[in-house]
């Protein structure tokens, strides 16, 4: 009976994101919310975008339904107060609108990047305010609890941004980052469940539903894309999701569940860091170097690159599943840090390895001083002084194949 709540909620996000979807595509079209084959791009054909409209109504369904379920049905209670951890779930629920609201702004009229971070650093900090923050953490070594004071805002919401973003930026396929969520967002309820945070599980399976819905339109040949209000909501519910199970009075463990649950998202953007700080372009320069990108030009298929990555991904969330039960193996202390610590260093240096194999780190773009333009301008490997440029500032290993702009 415990488990019916939850499947209801699951089914009536994915049954909302099925219903709903066609008429977002209609919508997205009629407001010119359309990627066109080109640059990045991988899509040949015109898609429409802004499938986080369907994403939202399902989250925003599930919401409801929750609500009546708990008033007249007799669900359990989900809002529960945890010691340190004081919520206002509807100053959080403002917060994820605030996110929604400016990468569905950014859809329409495509915003410039300090405009829309400015919006999500907006919808962070309500968040934050909303007191889903960062809380005390054992110490493991001394006993007793290390607190970070008023730091504990500024590090949530650049917490809470980096989600964010994450998503946003391995969405590059057909069906990856709606199907990496899924993925993530039930590992995240059943670990939500194992810690007995309510709030959390349903919250995620909530977001499963609404992705695995939305995933009937999406995955390869996609009739319509997530678009930022989409991929940024998914990554900042996951962000809060992954808060409301583990702040409080967290244990290391805790705080290493979300690294390795959104670790293919994280290693990406740290990757992507990387690369464009080696090739001397803008952090924010976009490329193909994305992992997704990578795996395409390995000769996989975008089907079968996405399968990969939703693989990939199940492996490191069995791996944080596993973490969560070592405490039931063993009584000693440092014992079960010993199996935790090395289960998340073999899932790291498979992810690493992986990521070293796919050359996520060689740059894609590099820049040189245009004499006569009078300006720093981009290269790519198609310029025929590609390969002159990328030896003269110091990158001999840069990708020589196809780029991007």
């Amino acid at each position: 009976m415990a488990w019916v709540p939850f499947a209801v909620l699951f089914v009536a996000a994915l049954a909302i994101a099925l219903l709903i979807t066609p008429a977002v595509r209609h919508l997205a079209v009629a407001v010119g919310s359309v990627d066109y084959p080109g640059g990045r791009r991988v899509n040949t054909r015109p898609i429409p975008r802004m499938g986080g409209i369907a994403v939202i109504c399902a989250l925003a369904g599930a919401a409801g339904l929750q609500w009546l379920g708990t008033t007249y049905w007799d669900w359990p209670v989900v809002v529960l107060p945890a010691p340190g951890l004081h919520v206002n779930y509807w100053l959080l629920a403002l917060s994820i609108g605030i996110v929604f609201f400016t990468g569905l702004i950014d859809d329409i009229v495509s915003l410039r990047p300090i405009p829309k971070l400015i919006g999500l650093i907006v919808g962070a900090g309500v968040a934050a305010a909303s007191g889903l923050i960062v809380g005390n953490i054992v110490n493991p070594f001394a006993g007793g609890l290390l607190s970070i004071g008023w730091l504990a805002y500024p590090v949530t919401v650049v917490y809470l941004v980096a989600f964010a973003n994450a998503i946003n930026l391995i969405d590059g396929l057909d069906g990856l980052a709606s199907g990496l969520t899924a993925i993530v967002a039930l590992s995240m309820f059943l670990i939500a469940v194992n810690e007995g945070r309510l709030d959390s599980a349903a919250l995620a399976i909530a977001l499963c539903g609404a992705c695995l819905g939305f995933l009937r339109y999406n995955f390869s040949p996609a009739v319509i894309f997530l678009g930022d209000c989409g991929a940024l909501t998914l990554g900042f519910v996951l962000g809060c999701i992954s808060l409301l199970a583990v702040t409080r009075v967290a244990g290391i463990t805790m705080l290493m569940l979300p690294i390795v649950l959104a670790g293919i998202p994280i290693l990406d953007t740290f990757s992507a860091i990387v690369r464009r700080h080696r090739a001397h372009v803008s952090v924010g320069q976009a490329d193909k170097g994305h992992i997704q990108h990578r795996l395409v030009r390995e000769g996989f298929d975008p089907r079968q690159a996405v399968t990969l990555i939703y693989v990939w991904t199940g492996v490191l969330c069995i791996g944080a599943i596993i973490m969560t039960h070592v405490d039931s193996w063993t009584e000693v202390f440092f014992e079960r840090m010993a199996i935790k610590v090395c289960i998340f260093v073999f899932l790291l240096v498979l992810s690493l390895f992986f990521a070293v194999r796919l050359r996520l780190f060689t740059p894609v773009l590099l820049h040189h001083w245009d004499d006569e333009m009078g300006e720093d301008v981009l290269i790519t490997p198609e310029d025929p002084n590609f390969a002159d440029e990328a030896e003269r500032q110091n990158l001999p290993d840069a990708e020589q194949e196809a780029g991007g702009s």
